[in-house]
């Protein structure tokens, strides 16, 4: 990508992130995955330049990027230090995405400001439940219309940062039975009655970025936390998922670059029957074939992005963009295992890490069994 095609203000907040990455992000990365906590102190200090809220108007105090293209650069070098932390620090962009996209000017105006100061709330969106993952039209959470707003009752689960959020964008169906037609977003706070926060899920990697479940019994929304007329929320969130696979993307290229890069030293380094073990071929090609395959994927990615930026269909290139970036990730950071081998499988080793981060961008945002979905309609419609 052309440094010309960024403006000066997107080659800062580039700098910015990459600086960031380095000396804040990579030193700590281990010592939050190992503690499980949330990572409050990198958070704010990426808050403090302006890397949490790059993607909100400049009109409600954020940094004013709207190129799909300059926010993959952005993220893919804070995933470069750290991909969970990272995740923590865009996740007021995906709270904010559907009120940007279908809220009034004063729901703007009443949240968007909050995301965009040195200490913001944790944010989430909440779309996934026990059983509506992929399919996400089968949304079950119920949202009743009542006097004066909405009564929701349902379960969310695998949010990020659920159990340490105070706003979350949360879609649910006016209708029951009548999958997307009934799909609508709202704004719910952390001290709603009837809110709940589960406690964070154990998984298997990105420990330090929580996710947990959503409960809501009879919880009372007043009529303006609706964002958009009822219905609406399908149509949003399919243009918001498309946006996320590609910006996601990124995030897999982020770690996926910091495993090759660190095998790459590593091989140069590393001896064995005399000589370094780059110079065996299959140690070079397995790492040649890594850098081919993010290579390949960054070049779907950005090709996606400018289509999103130009105002073109773009829905099925994400969907190629995340395949490739997600399953590039994955590989490049199992060449990184194998190519340390044992010195690789210990928990002190970045590259144990990066590999179970890697599984995750197959998985969330759709995954590679979606995509190809998606793909394959395309190519017998």
């Amino acid at each position: 990508m052309a440094e010309g095609e960024l403006s000066d203000n997107e080659r800062r907040l580039v700098e910015l992130a990459r600086d960031l990455a380095e000396r804040e992000l990579r030193p700590v990365s281990l010592a939050y995955e190992e503690s499980e906590e949330f990572p409050w102190e990198p958070f704010h200090k990426a808050a403090e330049l302006g890397l949490a809220s790059f993607d909100i108007p400049a009109k409600y105090g954020g940094g004013g990027v709207e190129s799909l293209l300059a926010t993959c650069r952005i993220v893919e070098e804070l995933a470069w230090g750290d991909s969970p932390i990272a995740q923590v620090i865009l996740q007021g962009g995906f709270f904010a995405g559907p009120l940007l996209a279908m809220g009034t000017e004063e729901q703007k105006e009443q949240w968007l400001p909050q995301l965009c100061g040195a200490t913001p709330p944790a944010c989430g969106l909440a779309v996934t439940e026990p059983d509506a993952g992929s399919d996400a039209a089968a949304i079950a959470t119920h949202a009743k219309p009542v006097e004066g707003g909405y009564v929701l009752n349902g379960t969310k689960t695998y949010i990020g940062n659920g159990p340490v959020l105070s706003l979350c964008t949360v879609f649910a169906t006016v209708a029951p039975g009548t999958r997307s037609r009934g799909i609508t977003a709202f704004v719910v706070e952390k001290d709603d009655e009837g809110f709940t926060r589960g406690p964070a899920l154990p998984k298997m990697g990105s420990r330090c970025f929580p996710a947990g479940e959503l409960t809501f019994e009879d919880c009372f929304l007043p009529e303006d936390r609706r964002i958009g007329d009822e219905g609406a929320g399908f149509r949003g969130l399919m243009r918001f998922f498309d946006r996320a696979r590609v910006q996601l993307t990124a995030n897999s290229l982020g770690i996926g670059r910091a495993a090759l890069e660190h095998a790459v030293e590593y091989a140069k380094e590393r001896e064995a029957f005399g000589q370094a073990i780059h110079e065996f071929q299959a140690v070079a090609f397995r790492l040649v074939d890594a850098k081919m395959q993010l290579d390949q994927a960054q070049l779907l990615s950005h090709h996606a992005a400018r289509l999103s930026d130009a105002g073109k269909p773009f829905a099925v290139e994400a969907a190629q963009a995340k395949l490739a970036a997600s399953e590039a990730a994955m590989f490049a950071t199992w060449a990184a295992c194998q190519t340390l081998a044992g010195r690789g499988y210990l928990r002190d080793s970045p590259v144990q890490k990066w590999f179970r981060e890697a599984k995750l961008d197959e998985i969330w945002d759709g995954t590679s069994d979606i995509m190809r979905v998606i793909i394959s309609r395309s190519m017998f419609s």
